[in-house]
């Protein structure tokens, strides 16, 4: 398995080194589609809908959307009242080596 390429090594082919514009914005567009995977599964478990959701933290089903479909480049503090106020989750943030 000589020609084995990791994860990294795609990305740097494609996007370039960490750091660089390219790929500095390929990592924002994917933590903005992870997170709102997380929240649309999330959402899901709780039986509730986009509209439910909106309602109950004061914000609009469209925004719901965005965030779920990784259109949006959400705020901490906004991905908090979501998950923690809206459906009722407690949200963990962890820092760990790459």
């Amino acid at each position: 398995m000589k020609n084995t390429t990791n994860f990294e090594d795609i990305l740097k082919a494609k996007y370039g080194e960490k750091g660089s514009p390219s790929r500095d914005k390929y990592d924002a567009d994917s933590l903005a589609f992870r997170l709102g995977a997380m929240l649309k599964e999330a959402r899901k478990e709780a039986n509730m809908t986009q509209e439910q959701l909106a309602e109950r933290t004061g914000t609009k089903k469209s925004y719901i959307s965005r965030i779920e479909r990784g259109l949006s480049d959400i705020q901490l503090s906004s991905f908090h009242k979501l998950v923690e106020i809206g459906l009722g989750k407690s949200l963990k943030i962890s820092i760990s080596n790459s």
